[in-house]
């Protein structure tokens, strides 16, 4: 049978801080609908808000797989870049990256617009962001996007191991880069808040998830387990999960990654780890470990890749920790040796080149997935723009922007492929992770 949607073995740790939520009813009925979104994550609810806005008169349902907040949008790390990612920036087509920032940068500010709008506690902080390299593989890399920045014109500073250590608290790092174009949040309270906040002619169906998808007369039929949508316009915002819809499975692969939290530190602890109170840290080379100090006084770190299917997370969880005791020798072992109060496995989907596969696919179907671990901002960005489409709007041009998801060979060439390119990633990342 396809598959739909992710199964986690954990609850999510940033979801378990938080006052339990009474779900939304599951879908139960065979209901017609004007526009239908799979996927409650920030690409669904853009692109649900934006409908719903623009047309205050239409029925709008959402129906996600899981309760909001406990699914992937809530258990990604809470960086809310307001300019291209590291793997996408290009210091040689400015133009074209001044666009990408452009947009990025609008819907950072439609977010922020929303949570001061509708008091979303979401402990949305701008704080910046740190990219840091503990090999000289990695200096290289953080070199590149030094460039892009540079000639891109946007504001940075280069910071040595020493003003590294003084901030952070850590001399694992040899070279870094700070760039204040970034917010951190607590993402699963975010889209909580977001979803809460949805216009009035917007329903959302939680634990309903779609498990067949039709055409039907002149639009398309939804399957969820007790009942269906049909709707004239609908928008697939389930990232990788919709291949087992029928899309792109030629293009798409999901992967599963790791994140550890863990209690809050002793006053004493929190005194040796830098001068900063809050901050995330992106790694240099993609398969490295991604890290937060939080307003609470809690180390999060994020790391490790399982091809289409999640790990055991106590396996997981021993090796996190090494990653935090690398880092942060300081702390002692006693405190290495305690288990992470919350550790978790989400998804991204990813595609080979990077760039996602988005736009209107089939008359009245459209779909946008694989923002390749960029889905607060940038997934809001093509869920809403896909929506003004949609909706017959002029809209900028995604594709020429942010590329075309490429062709994936398919199974079993496919995992093989990924194995060979996992290990060589993987040496090529060494202390990185």
């Amino acid at each position: 049978m396809a598959v739909t949607h992710p199964v986690y073995r954990q609850p999510c740790g940033w979801q378990a801080q938080l006052v339990p939520r009474c779900p939304e009813p599951r879908l139960r009925r065979n209901l017609n609908c004007d526009f239908a979104v799979i996927g409650a994550g920030y690409t669904g609810l853009a692109a649900a808000r934006t409908w719903a806005e623009a047309r205050s008169q239409d029925r709008v349902a959402v129906v996600d797989s899981s309760i909001v907040g406990e699914g992937s949008p809530g258990r990604n790390s809470g960086f809310m870049l307001e300019i291209a990612l590291a793997d996408d920036a290009d210091p040689t087509a400015v133009e074209r990256m001044a666009g990408c920032n452009g947009l990025i940068g609008e819907a950072m500010q439609w977010l922020r617009a929303l949570v001061e709008t509708h008091g979303i506690r979401c402990d949305l902080d701008r704080t910046g962001t740190y990219r840091a390299a503990a090999t000289a593989k990695g200096r290289q890399s953080i070199g590149r996007y030094r460039a892009f920045l540079e000639a891109a014109q946007l504001a940075f500073e280069e910071l040595d191991q020493s003003a590294l250590e003084r901030r952070l608290g850590t001399r694992y790092y040899q070279y870094g880069l700070y760039s204040p174009d970034c917010s951190l949040v607590q993402p699963a309270a975010l889209i909580r808040g977001l979803a809460d906040s949805l216009p009035g002619n917007v329903t959302i169906y939680e634990e309903s998830p779609a498990i067949e998808l039709r055409p039907e007369g002149p639009g398309w039929r939804i399957e969820c387990p007790s009942g269906s949508l049909l709707a004239r316009r609908v928008l697939l915002a389930n990232n990788a999960f919709v291949r087992g819809l029928g899309v792109g499975a030629g293009r798409l692969t999901a992967m599963y990654t790791y994140a550890g939290l863990t209690e809050p530190l002793a006053a004493e602890q929190l005194a040796r780890l830098g001068t900063e109170s809050r901050w995330g840290l992106l790694p240099a080379h993609r398969l490295g470990s991604t890290l937060r100090r939080t307003g609470d006084g809690r180390l999060m770190v994020r790391s490790f890749y399982g091809y289409e299917h999640e790990e055991d997370n106590d396996r997981v969880a021993a090796r996190l920790r090494q990653c935090l005791a690398r880092r942060f020798p300081q702390l002692g072992v006693d405190e290495w040796a305690r288990p992470f109060q919350y550790v978790w496995g989400g998804t991204t989907g990813l595609t080979y080149n990077g760039a996602p596969l988005w736009g209107e696919v089939k008359p009245g179907l459209f779909v946008s997935a694989g923002c390749n671990g960029g889905g607060v901002v940038k997934g809001t960005l093509f869920g809403r723009v896909l929506a003004q489409q949609a909706l017959g709007q002029t809209v900028p041009d995604v594709s020429t922007l942010f590329g075309r998801a490429s062709w994936m060979p398919p199974e079993p060439v496919r995992q093989l492929g990924f194995s060979l390119i996992s290990a060589w990633e993987k040496r090529a990342a060494g202390g990185e992770t």
